[in-house]
């Protein structure tokens, strides 16, 4: 079993002039590194490294921006032998003082001997930090760092490390990104990059092309590591030129006749209804072989109004996968789509609710429609579990268990964490699912899970129902339950930005969100809270941060002395 520097190295020797990634930025020419160009200016960052007495093993953060620095750093702490972990930066989505509590907590957990950033973070970085107290020894700029060099691969600690030793730490999801860190080892890794690579059907002409950021299992599995490590071409965008430009993705895969893509069940939402006809002319997506909607709940009517926007320039609906995915995996659990179409199906709305079960719609009773996850890809194996651990039969609806050769070591320096996440060898993953011969649907989170009366809400449905209400920012609502002692049972509110600022405008649409909720989920809503642009704490990956949203609310109202 090779690891990552063995990869690297071989990359190095074999095809040094190929081209490993293209750097794309607005308003600058599209700049391709070599792997001799990205094995060069990661020697540079070893030279760092040691000068600033890192040492293998040692855990480092990274806190950079898309770009050659970011390349550099990365690969060049795996050379080292160290552990590089990519973090998010501070954007106007998070709040200072919580980002820099988080970044602090980190420090404390996870012990890095360095942070790399970029110069205009560095007094952000500092500022989170505690001199003489915490493991920190080195803050290293990108901008003083060394420069490119040869190699001398006999002298990399990172040629010495084992298959087991652990290669990163990615870190779970939550409002800045900074959770527990979990531990994989280059073994893990190149399991599950082999496993994933067969079930996608990987071959040398793909090309990826990505705007992900890479603090998160997505970006930093499928769209950075399998690419680079498998000698696959990366097109490489920031996420920022894309959340500006959206269009530049479909123009990349045009010009570079991209094949294979991973994005969030939003992006296809926001691609279709933010770029116009006058940004593909010429634009060609016929190349586009995977989609894999990925990282949050998926939806059918994604998928349909992603096709019917980009059918006309190319995109073939059987491009449009499926995958169900997490760190503690390294990345895919699952994948639908390659080999056969992306199963859906419509399930009896109260049976899902009330009973636990996902049984076929019925006429004249209220649906809920069903996109498949896919089967397990090679070597993980998925069966749903109730409470105690005990497998459930198909169509029930229970935890997703897994087991694989591709496992996470363990959460840094969190034994007790990573005890709690197992029971009997099994991987309990806090989703709730269900199965149909193989192929997993998942229903929701189950730390988000509201219980009324007995019936179990999914908030994203009732999210997805607030959309429908003009007035309501799509993507920007958050539902959340709040236990009520008169009644015994949960509360659900949404709260939801709007740009109206009138009352009287606003409580039309509360109105309006209270009775399309009603009619479509059969739930009650205690409470709309309409607030403004900006109001609502999304996680690093841009995910609705329900508990958060939850405490923010609960705040504001005990500020107002409203009691609730």
């Amino acid at each position: 079993m090779p690891t990552f520097s063995e990869l690297l190295w071989d990359h190095f020797k074999q095809t040094p002039d190929k081209d490993a990634v293209v750097l794309l930025h607005s308003g600058l020419p599209d700049q391709p590194v070599t792997y001799r160009q990205l094995i060069h200016g990661a020697a540079g960052y070893v030279d760092t490294y040691i000068a600033n007495g890192v040492l293998p093993g040692d855990v480092m953060i990274l806190i950079l921006q898309h770009g050659h620095d970011l390349l550099y750093a990365y690969f060049g702490a795996i050379l080292h032998g160290a552990i590089p972990s990519i973090m998010p930066f501070l954007t106007e989505k998070l709040l200072p003082e919580r980002y820099r509590a988080d970044l602090a907590a980190l420090v404390a957990v996870t012990r890095p001997t360095a942070i790399v950033t970029y110069p205009d973070f560095e007094p952000e970085v500092r500022a989170a930090l505690k001199p003489g107290e915490d493991s920190v020894r080195a803050v290293i700029v990108s901008d003083r760092a060394q420069g490119p060099r040869e190699p001398d691969f006999g002298s990399f600690g990172g040629l010495h490390r084992l298959p087991d030793d652990i290669v990163l730490l990615q870190h779970s999801s939550g409002t800045t990104g900074l959770q527990k860190g979990v531990a994989l080892s280059h073994q893990a890794v190149i399991n599950q990059l082999e496993s994933y690579g067969r079930t996608i059907h990987l071959s040398d002409g793909d090309v990826f092309v990505s705007w992900l950021p890479l603090y998160h299992d997505m970006g930093l599995i499928a769209c950075w590591l399998m690419p680079i490590l498998l000698g696959n071409l990366l097109v490489l965008m920031s996420p920022f030129d894309w959340i500006r430009a959206p269009y530049r993705l479909m123009q990349a895969v045009s010009q570079y006749r991209g094949t294979l893509s991973w994005l969030p069940n939003f992006a296809y939402n926001f691609c279709a209804q933010k770029i116009r006809d006058r940004h593909l002319e010429g634009v060609d997506l016929s190349s586009w072989r995977a989609i894999s909607n990925c990282s949050e709940p998926m939806r059918w009517d994604s998928h349909r109004i992603f096709y019917e926007r980009f059918k006309d320039y190319g995109l073939r609906y059987a491009a449009l996968t499926t995958c169900y995915a997490m760190a503690e995996n390294v990345f895919a659990v699952t994948q639908g789509g390659i080999d056969t179409p992306v199963t859906y199906e419509d399930v009896d709305r109260d049976s899902l609710q009330i009973d636990r079960i996902a049984r076929p719609a019925m006429e004249g009773r209220a649906v809920v429609r069903m996109l498949g996850a896919g089967k397990a890809i090679e070597n993980t194996t998925v069966r749903i579990v109730d409470g105690r651990g005990a497998s459930l039969p198909d169509r029930n609806v229970g935890e997703v268990a897994l087991q694989s050769n591709c496992m996470l070591t363990g959460y840094y320096h969190r034994p007790d964490e990573t005890e709690k996440a197992f029971t009997d060898g099994w991987y309990l993953t806090g989703d709730f699912g269900y199965l149909v011969d193989g192929e997993l649907h998942i229903t929701g989170r189950k730390k988000d899970l509201i219980i009324v009366g007995g019936k179990n809400i999914y908030p994203q449905d009732i999210e997805l129902l607030a959309y429908e209400v003009p007035g309501v920012h799509a993507g920007r609502a958050s539902a959340f339950g709040v236990f009520n002692d008169e009644t015994g049972t949960e509360d659900v509110v949404l709260v939801a930005e709007v740009e109206a600022d009138d009352p009287a405008d606003r409580n039309k649409i509360a109105d309006a969100v209270r009775v399309t909720v009603t009619r479509g989920s059969a739930v009650a809503l205690r409470y709309v809270h309409l607030v403004g642009p900006h109001w609502l704490v999304k996680t690093s990956s841009g995910k609705t941060a329900r508990s958060a949203n939850r405490e923010k609310f609960l705040k504001e109202m005990q500020e107002k002395g409203q009691l609730f």
